[in-house]
């Protein structure tokens, strides 16, 4: 009997060493479903979380009410959290384009004191995220869900130098070498 406390007093450590993330409430639909007796209302809701260091994911809750929906939703996000490779843990390495659907974002780098210049969706996806400099705009669907899955598409697609050396096996000195040299002197 000695032994249960011990474990579940190791399972709330587990926990707490954890970190703490936030979470942005994105859209709340309210659906309905025409019944025999009348209209049952039912909520859906749309979270971004993150860790606001280069952690994001999101995730969408169906309850009859408006708090569990959310709790859902944040669950959901939780489990589906992606990494992204941040440059100097403000911007975006390079130039991005995600599409989901009928969805289409594109985000660009920016230099310091831009801002996040993203509107809606995009914005909490990058709020969360962590990055405070970045250009984006959406192109096509409106539909928060869309924009949402095409900017995490984007950003699943993103490379850093690192990561790009490891997989040619090369130095990253090597790799922003070769991308700094101006394209005249690659010619001559």
């Amino acid at each position: 009997m000695a032994r249960e406390p011990n474990q579940r007093g190791g399972r709330r450590d587990q926990r707490e060493e954890t970190p703490e993330f936030a979470d942005r409430l994105v859209a709340i639909n309210r659906v309905s479903k025409t019944v025999k007796g009348g209209k049952r209302f039912g909520f859906a809701a749309l979270v971004v979380v993150g860790d606001q260091k280069g952690r994001v994911g999101f995730g969408k809750g169906k309850a009859k009410e408006v708090p569990e929906a959310i709790r859902k939703a944040t669950e959901q996000a939780k489990r589906q959290m992606i990494r992204v490779p941040l440059r100097e843990g403000r911007t975006l390495h390079h130039d991005i384009e995600g599409r989901h659907g009928a969805g289409k974002v594109i985000m660009r780098t920016a230099v310091p004191g831009t801002g996040i210049i993203a509107g809606g969706p995009m914005r909490a996806v990058f709020e969360m995220l962590g990055v405070q400099d970045v250009v984006a705009k959406s192109l096509g669907s409106q539909n928060p869900y869309n924009m949402i899955r095409a900017t995490i598409d984007g950003l699943t697609k993103e490379a850093s130098p690192r990561s790009v050396a490891q997989r040619r096996g090369k130095k990253v000195a090597d790799i922003l070498k070769k991308d700094d040299v101006p394209a005249e002197a690659v010619e001559a």
